[in-house]
């Protein structure tokens, strides 16, 4: 047996009437646990080797807390919690970063974004979405949606509302973990699998989905697609777009670099790179056509959007007389042509 993890788990979660995992809940997911964790708790699993979702009793969890007080006090304080569950419980070890097989391994990669133990596009999760089932996430907790009519008529047979928040693969990040300082208007507006970095302020219409996020400190009031990381410093608008590698990006990854603005109502498909603005309403994808403007606003020639991706101190605006979409710099642009033309 190897005696090193790429991840470890404990958890409390959800299943169906069949036994299905709906959903999990590690409140100390580790990365990379030590050799004298993994060879502590392997006999009582039974673990020998690969990546693996193992239930547990309430009993398991006992033996597990004991092997482990000497070992890892967090650990073992955690179990000995488990050990009083009246819900499933799991042990998801995964010896390699490797595609997902599980729910429950679906749940603590989605878990190790979360807690900023990786940053987004930092693991592999190739097969996540048909590992996720699609439930009813409600005031009673998730819910198999083929049996959601029996809870909410039980619910009102007992004088009680069962309300349903949303129905969805993903649920909301702050059920499983709210990050050190990060302020967050909207909790129903951060997927769980978000990364939001420390000094993070996300207001009501900001949202951030799952393997993205924010390097912090920084304002977001826009949308942070799927794959999508936020440099610090920077500033997303309101109502404004950046587009994920789900939503028509492709394998472009879509970054946003530090110190950037991007105006109310204005979109991102090209990576930004540091100091950049995109002008409030202005949409710059990679095939739009843009007129390099040199120090004194006269053109110096007309590029595709994609080819100024992730070079710096640039100003994106549209002329409102002519409607071009215009890119000024801190540099002169003859400099900046110069600099695209190194890499052809």
């Amino acid at each position: 047996m190897s005696s090193t993890l790429f991840s470890l788990a404990f958890g409390v979660g959800t299943q169906n009437r069949q036994g299905t995992w709906l959903e999990v809940f590690y409140a100390q997911p580790l990365l990379n646990p030590s050799a004298e964790i993994v060879k502590a708790i392997a006999p009582i699993l039974a673990y020998s080797e690969g990546n693996q979702a193992i239930t547990f009793t309430t009993a398991q969890a006992s033996q597990l807390a004991d092997a482990l007080k000497g070992v890892d006090a967090a650990q073992a304080a955690l179990l000995t919690r488990l050990a009083e569950s009246h819900k499933p419980l799991v042990a998801t070890l995964l010896a390699e970063d490797a595609p997902l097989s599980s729910t429950p391994e679906a749940y603590l990669k989605l878990h190790l974004l979360s807690h900023r133990l990786v940053k987004p596009h930092g693991l592999n999760l190739t097969g996540i979405f048909p590992l996720l089932p699609n439930v009813a996430w409600t005031s009673q907790g998730a819910i198999d949606l083929s049996e959601l009519a029996e809870h909410q008529l039980e619910a009102r047979l007992r004088g009680e509302l069962l309300e349903v928040f949303s129905v969805d693969k993903f649920p909301k990040m702050t059920d499983y973990v709210v990050p050190a300082g990060v302020r967050i208007a909207d909790a129903a507006r951060i997927r769980l699998g978000a990364y939001v970095g420390e000094g993070t302020t996300v207001m009501h219409e900001g949202f951030v989905n799952f393997n993205a996020g924010t390097e912090g400190p920084g304002m977001i009031e826009g949308r942070v697609s799927a794959g999508v990381f936020v440099g610090k410093g920077s500033d997303l608008g309101g109502g404004c777009s950046t587009m994920g590698t789900l939503s028509g990006g492709g394998n472009i990854v879509i970054k946003v670099g530090e110190g950037c603005l991007i105006g109310a109502n204005a979109g991102i498909g090209i990576p930004l790179g540091d100091r950049n603005t995109v002008e409030s309403g202005l949409y710059v994808t990679a095939g739009t056509k843009v007129a390099l403007l040199d120090e004194n606003n006269q053109l110096v020639k007309v590029v595709k959007a994609r080819e100024l991706a992730g070079q710096p101190d640039l100003l994106f605006r549209r002329n409102s007389e002519t409607g071009a979409v215009e890119c000024k710099t801190h540099k002169s642009a003859i400099e900046l042509n110069a600099a695209l033309h190194a890499h052809n």
